[in-house]
């Protein structure tokens, strides 16, 4: 007998159309693979919607806020069906910009100075000297990300009104010149390394998600040291922060000084067939339909 599984996607965040499409193409891998499938659009009703589903495996495709901060997976712990990705403390620590760079710190990986501050007090003047970079201390997909550029006469004056609804505090941090690197974890090994390339100032929300916005090379022309050395990062940033399941750890690789820098880990990548992390697993031979299967059957909750 088939196992049913709810598949959360959409939910509340300002990547809900992003989940969408992911949580969407995982139901339809999960169906071919011969799955039960019940889709669950949550709001804070979620507990409600899932004991109407009755699921023996929850697929959580959420993203940002309440998908990979921690609070979906406490509520799914509470629900007490195993649920794939990371748990509540792995997903809150690397969805914290501040706490996740605390890790990498204590791990002794390069990762971009910086400081958490409050909005307001950064809209007059330059917090730090540019090139900078601004960001919210938690959210994904590059939503609300701005690169202050060495000549700009101070930071986005949005930060000061009520159109910001990203949260009072940000993270200011020195922005590193060079490549977009990214690496894939699968149960804890490192898959491969991929080059971002976009004509965008950075890998922002559009370039990410945009028809066009950017082109993944896999494997990236990298040197074999600079790729290890990536894989190693990035498959101990996981263990570091307790995530299972698959990761995607972000960097910025400057090649005229050698430098590798971690920016982040990203508990729930993209889950399309021409997402980063798919893109890499089918570079190894797993296909797509695989993938998503394999993420459900790794799905686990504490007892």
């Amino acid at each position: 007998m088939s196992s049913r599984v709810a598949v959360l996607l959409g939910g509340m965040s300002t990547e809900r159309d992003v989940s969408l499409v992911s949580g969407q193409a995982c139901a339809e891998a999960l169906i071919r693979k011969g799955f039960e499938v019940k889709l669950v659009d949550p709001d804070r009703d979620v507990l409600a919607k899932l004991t109407d589903a009755d699921p023996d495996i929850v697929f959580n495709a959420l993203h940002g806020e309440w998908g990979e901060d921690g609070r979906i997976q406490g509520v799914l712990e509470f629900f007490g069906k195993p649920y794939t990705h990371s748990g509540v403390l792995a997903s809150a620590l690397a969805m914290d910009k501040e706490k996740s760079k605390a890790v990498f710190r204590m791990m002794g990986v390069d990762t971009p100075d910086g400081f958490v501050t409050d909005r307001s007090k950064i809209g007059d003047a330059h917090p730090m000297d540019p090139p900078y970079v601004i960001k919210p201390v938690s959210q994904g997909s590059s939503v609300g990300v701005f690169i202050i550029r060495e000549g700009d006469n101070r930071p986005p004056t949005e930060l000061g009104t009520e159109q910001w609804t990203l949260g009072d505090e940000v993270m200011v941090e020195e922005f590193i010149a060079g490549r977009e690197l990214t690496v894939t974890v699968l149960d804890g090994q490192p898959l491969a390394v991929t080059e971002i390339m976009t004509g965008a100032q950075f890998y922002d929300y559009e370039a990410k998600y945009a028809a066009g916005g950017s082109s993944h090379v896999v494997p990236a022309d990298v040197s074999e040291d600079v790729a290890a050395r990536c894989m190693k990062i990035a498959a101990g940033a996981h263990h570091a922060l307790g995530c299972r399941g698959m990761t995607r750890a972000d960097f910025r690789y400057d090649p005229s000084i050698d430098r590798i820098s971690l920016l982040e880990v990203n508990t729930q990548p993209g889950m399309t067939p021409t997402s980063l992390a798919p893109e890499q697993a089918a570079h190894v031979g797993i296909a797509f339909d695989d993938l998503v299967a394999w993420m459900v059957k790794d799905a686990s909750v504490l007892r």
